[in-house]
């Protein structure tokens, strides 16, 4: 892969004049245009609360002033559509009218919840893909398409891991073959059942999450989400013809870095989810390997890389795959994570109901489930048994203690269940391919190269984490 010297101008000028299709505009890392909507003004609406409203474009509201809302409307044109439908479910007047427009496609639509149902992952992250493919494949004018995946399409692999398509058929376990005709076929008989045996919405609801894992586990992956990711790159892949198409595979993306708004984000992430049940003393513990590299990124370093890769790869009729990652190039881990965890929380105490700082100890790490299943026992299971028996006999006396030992109980559990696979990983995202855009920046840098700063060997992650992440986390997510 041969990439042409670049730099921040030039960047910033091949967008001027571009007409950019977004799909998952309301999410983090869109926040811009296709919006599930049943019409164009419920669309508009859902554009000015969802996006344009948040504290993110403060910026850009402060720069316009009152002509912000005419700046955004000149710039945002909210469409009504489900990436789901054919053409988006768009009627043919509005479909000719940006087939013949569009010159980029970025597909970030996706339902990213690891334990999804089944058929909702599928319809959204395979379905969405193929739907996404055929109507590029309509646009006249289209010279790219960015299609954004997930580093952890790769399973639980360990070692390095490359920046390589899968194939059609591909798995990650041995002696199985992967038919996605077959898995929507799947889909349709299970519906069709639960309707025949007139299955209440719960009931329906779990049979189709545990339909989702047991399907991901079958073939070698570890939850819905990557499992469904992954089918959507195959079909990209198998589609897409002569389509210029990359795909970014980003690892756990955190709080933005510099621009527009360090320490901003939106939506509970991983490693987010246990510092804040750590920060409110529901967490004390978690599976962690100490040693672990935990592969982040921050979220303004992804979408940076997406705009550099879409001028590098225009009209290249290839596809080009990015880890838009940090494991190889500037590894951290989840030890570093704990230590910066403690001094911040030593330095900014939570306070309690009477106002008095809370002191909070290290968090305990177990390396294997093993040691987690025996702590759990001790901590846990065994005084929630006696609790039980003790508020029966004493008429529910010792309930809040119980009620609230259980309340913990569940939400580590749950917490474990979800990442695991993510805080044992022992995989590294091979980044060779983005080193190479990176570096066509920097050989032709003109000192504005920071508005595309994409390399995350720049980073302290000890200084990122307490003085961006954490106040980010604490100030939007709690």
């Amino acid at each position: 892969m041969v990439i042409g010297e670049m730099d921040a101008a030039q960047v910033a000028a091949y967008f001027r004049g571009k007409n950019v299709l977004i799909t998952g505009a309301t999410g983090f890392l869109g926040k811009v245009l296709l919006v599930r909507a049943t019409d164009d003004e419920s669309a508009r609406r859902r554009v000015q609360t969802e996006v344009t409203g948040r504290e993110i474009f403060q910026v850009l509201r402060e720069k316009h002033g009152k002509g912000f809302e005419d700046f955004i409307e000149e710039k945002v044109c909210p469409l009504a559509g489900d990436v789901m439908y054919e053409d988006f479910g768009l009627d043919t007047a509005k479909l000719k009218e940006v087939s013949k427009d569009v010159d980029i496609i970025v597909n970030g639509a996706a339902t990213t919840n690891f334990y999804e149902r089944y058929d909702v992952s599928f319809d959204t992250n395979v379905l969405g893909a193929k739907q996404i493919c055929a109507f590029a494949n309509k646009c006249t004018k289209l010279k790219m398409l960015l299609h954004v995946s997930t580093a952890y399409v790769s399973g639980e692999q360990e070692g390095l891991i490359l920046e390589k398509p899968f194939m059609m058929g591909g798995t990650l376990r041995e002696g199985t073959h992967l038919d996605i005709e077959s898995e929507l076929n799947l889909i349709k008989h299970t519906q069709i059942e639960l309707k025949a045996n007139c299955a209440t919405d719960k009931a329906e609801r779990k049979t189709m999450k545990e339909l989702g894992l047991k399907r991901a586990r079958h073939f070698g992956w570890p939850n819905t989400y990557v499992f469904t990711k992954a089918m959507g790159e195959m079909l990209l892949g198998h589609l897409r013809g002569d389509l210029p198409v990359v795909i970014i595979r980003p690892s756990i993306i955190t709080s933005l870095l510099k621009e527009p708004l360090p320490g901003w984000m939106e939506g509970v992430r991983t490693i987010d989810s246990v510092f804040l049940g750590y920060a409110k003393q529901a967490l004390k513990f978690f599976l962690v390997d100490p040693n672990t590299i935990m592969d982040v990124i921050p979220g303004d370093m992804v979408v940076n890389s997406m705009m550099v890769a879409m001028l590098a790869h225009s009209e290249e009729q290839a596809q080009t795959i990015y880890h838009v990652t940090s494991s190889m190039s500037n590894p951290a881990s989840y030890m570093t994570l704990r230590e910066t965890a403690h001094r911040y929380f030593v330095d900014n105490p939570p306070r309690g109901e009477n106002g008095e700082p809370i002191r909070l100890n290290k968090m305990r790490f177990f390396s294997t489930v093993a040691r987690l299943r025996i702590y759990m026992v001790i901590k846990y299971k065994l005084p929630l048994e006696i609790l039980h028996l003790v508020n029966v006999g004493l008429c529910g006396v010792f309930s809040g203690r119980y009620n609230e030992l259980s309340g913990k109980y569940r939400l580590a559990m749950h917490l474990i269940k979800l990442y695991a696979p993510y805080t044992l990983f022992k995989g590294r995202f091979d980044d060779m391919n983005l080193e190479r855009l990176r570096k066509a920046m920097e050989q032709n840098s003109d000192g504005g190269e920071y508005y595309f700063d994409f390399d995350p060997k720049k980073i302290d992650w000890d200084d990122y984490f307490y003085m961006v992440h954490f106040p980010g986390v604490l100030k939007y997510l709690a």
